[in-house]
């Protein structure tokens, strides 16, 4: 099994199939390696529909986590509880931070997202994340590299020193369009603020309608300089 102390990038290739383009094979590949010991952290927004619909084809029983920061819309909630309708077999495990809110606002100040988000996103999600990974997991990312210039050389299969682990993204080389051929080509629920001018979805107190037609994340931490959450 590839672990992140004995890395190298897997000699095996991936065919670009004009369906799937490549998300199945890696997804086949990836449960094949590291069965139960990979997870997808997933954010439950449009590209999460996708490939949670693609894993369930591949690994019906497949862990799925959610960094809970405590602070998203609700809408994103009702999504998740669609889902675990939906895929009953999925194991879907809400992954909140050490603080409560009350306990950051003690510690830190209140309104943590507006005075220092990064500081926000590390204790409420890159954390979590982290403490999720240090049991030798490997995990799942919806990256895409249509989404942003930092996201363009983003391979299907990377090594991840930030977390000290593996990262497998299935979805590089789909497009948004594709991505929503699928959702209603397959007719899987999403998250309807999608339809409200909200491409991608975080926390509420840092997400607001995209600004810029041209750029999908232009709505997240809007007159911050910021355009991460940190994970990637």
């Amino acid at each position: 099994m590839l672990t992140y102390q004995t890395w190298k990038q897997p000699s095996v290739e991936f065919e670009v199939d004009p369906v799937y383009k490549g998300a199945l094979d890696v997804l086949k590949w990836t449960y094949d390696h590291y069965g139960d010991e990979v997870v997808y952290a997933c954010s439950f927004g449009i590209e999460g529909i996708v490939l949670i619909d693609l894993i369930s084809k591949v690994k019906p029983q497949a862990t799925i986590v959610f960094l809970d920061t405590g602070v998203h819309f609700k809408e994103t909630y009702e999504i998740i509880e669609k889902v675990k309708k939906t895929y009953p077999a999925l194991t879907i495990h809400m992954k909140k931070p050490q603080l409560t809110l009350k306990e950051q606002a003690e510690a830190y100040g209140d309104k943590l997202w507006e005075t220092k988000p990064n500081q926000c996103c590390q204790i409420r999600k890159l954390d979590p994340l982290k403490e999720t990974l240090s049991k030798g997991h490997a995990w799942i990312s919806g990256l895409r590299r249509e989404q942003s210039p930092t996201r363009q050389h983003v391979e299907f299969i990377n090594r991840d020193d930030k977390f000290q682990s593996v990262k497998i993204c299935p979805l590089i080389h789909w497009t948004w369009k594709e991505i929503w051929r699928y959702v209603h080509k397959h007719n899987l629920s999403y998250n309807p603020l999608h339809d409200q001018g909200y491409p991608s979805i975080g926390c509420f107190h840092c997400t607001t309608p995209a600004i810029d037609v041209n750029d999908l994340r232009s709505g997240r931490w809007k007159g911050k300089g910021k355009t991460e959450c940190g994970l990637h």
